[in-house]
């Protein structure tokens, strides 16, 4: 038997690997399939199967070339990916490692687009500060698009039902195909030149991404980037977002979202002004309400300031000043007759100071004899009530009434258990003492009786 040599698996997994990944023509490849079992790292890498109708291969892309992909791919896209062939050693399974992927067929227009719109992004062409108001009455919009279309009359019946008062102005323009983007700048342009307009529509009905990518070419983005007059845009359906509308001042939804845009609303103007006409009626009663008052404040301030009503007040004041005057010159002659007074002692010869202050002396003794006697029978009265106190607490006054104070060895007996069958007893009365022996114990108990 001849010595046949064996592999391991790894050898033979490295040997696949080195002939895979060396092999120039699976170095860079070009591939297109649809994207299935698409799954997204949260460290960016991007984990999904390639597949066609015959074959499938899984796919790997990094997410330092994920994080320069101009879309967003998902679950069911069709792409171009370009890679290289790799191989996992311990599944042993093979992979293709992306560098680079774009949407395949419309994609192209997509990837256009998307480039595009992050340049005029970066250049400052979606800043809010370029942005201009629309105006709120308006009485001239301009209409920048197809003279064949829908749009056009839907936007000349929601004016004609929302505000009679503004005129619509149609400007011409091819919407789609060679040449339209050139035909829709010229007509921004016109209608800029002319400058009879407040507003300008710009806009068409829906289509695909080709039938509405006029407005998302230069000359048509640098107009309405351009204008002095403020742009509204209505391109296609609500979903349909063009890079116009971007930088527009106003996009709309639908080309009758944009006639709502650009005019107000009759039925709201009418309850504004019923709002204004009440305010205003209000006003104009609190002004005269505010007069009236003004009116009668003047008529009391007149009447305050008429001869008779002065001449009321001075005699009111001078009632009250010779008043104010008879207590003043009261106040003072009694101030001079007690000051005369005073004088009148001190000018007094000494035999009649002599006897002045003998007579006060005797005032003085009797309100100190009546002070204390007032305090002495006071005190006798206290005296009285804690002597009383006392006697009612005095155990001897007991003693009268039959009481009697039981001791054993000097020690007073309060109860029968201090007591004990032979023990000798102290029995003191209030005119003598009794010695005693115990001889019987009874005890109350609800009425029974223990000896």
């Amino acid at each position: 038997m001849g010595m046949e040599q064996y592999l391991s698996i790894s050898a033979l997994t490295k040997y696949i690997k080195a002939k895979l990944e060396g092999d120039k023509h699976l170095f860079s490849i070009l591939l297109k399939g649809e994207i299935s079992n698409f799954k997204r790292h949260s460290r960016g890498h991007l984990y999904f199967t390639l597949k066609d109708e015959g074959a499938q291969i899984s796919a790997i892309m990094f997410a330092r070339d994920a994080e320069w992909i101009l879309f967003q791919p998902k679950e069911g896209d069709h792409v171009l990916v370009s890679g290289r062939i790799s191989l996992y050693e311990p599944s042993g399974t093979y992979s293709i490692q992306v560098s680079e992927m774009k949407p395949d067929g419309i994609g192209e227009l997509y990837l256009k687009y998307e480039a595009l719109k992050k340049d005029l992004e970066s250049k400052g062409y979606f800043s809010v500060s370029h942005k201009k108001p629309i105006p709120k009455f308006p009485r001239k919009i301009g209409v920048v698009t197809s003279p064949t279309g829908a749009v056009i009359e839907d936007i000349k019946n929601t004016v004609s039902r929302r505000y009679l008062l503004a005129e619509i102005y149609l400007y011409p323009a091819l919407v789609q195909g060679p040449g339209s983007a050139e035909s829709i700048r010229n007509m921004i342009l016109l209608a800029n030149q002319a400058g009879d307009v407040d507003v300008l529509i710009v806009g068409r009905g829906g289509g695909s991404i080709e039938d509405l990518w006029s407005f998302n070419e230069m000359p048509v983005i640098q107009a309405i980037y351009d204008s002095k007059i403020p742009v509204i845009t209505a391109i296609g359906h609500e979903t349909d977002f063009t890079l116009s509308d971007f930088v527009s001042d106003l996009r709309a939804p639908t080309p009758t979202a944009a006639a709502e845009l650009a005019t107000p609303n009759k039925a709201d103007l009418l309850v504004k002004i019923a709002e204004y006409q009440d305010s205003i009626d209000y006003r104009i009663s609190q002004f005269f309400g505010n007069k009236k008052t003004e009116l009668m404040y003047l008529d009391q301030r007149l009447d305050m300031l008429s001869p008779t009503q002065k001449l009321d007040a001075l005699k009111k004041d001078l009632k009250r000043n010779t008043e104010q005057l008879m207590r003043n010159a009261s106040y003072m002659l009694e101030g001079k007759h007690k000051l005369v007074s005073d004088l009148r002692l001190a000018l007094r010869s000494p035999e009649e100071k002599i006897r002045s202050y003998q007579e006060k002396r005797i005032q003085l003794d009797l309100r100190l004899n009546t002070s204390v006697n007032t305090m002495f029978r006071g005190k006798i009265h206290q005296f009285d009530l804690l002597k009383s106190m006392l006697t009612s607490l005095n155990p001897l006054m007991l003693m009268d009434k039959g009481f009697a104070v039981v001791s054993k060895d000097e020690v007073v007996v309060t109860s029968i258990k201090n007591i004990t069958l032979g023990d000798d007893i102290l029995v003191r009365l209030k005119d003598g003492q009794l010695k005693t022996k115990v001889v019987e114990i009874k005890e109350n108990n609800h009425g029974k009786e223990n000896i």
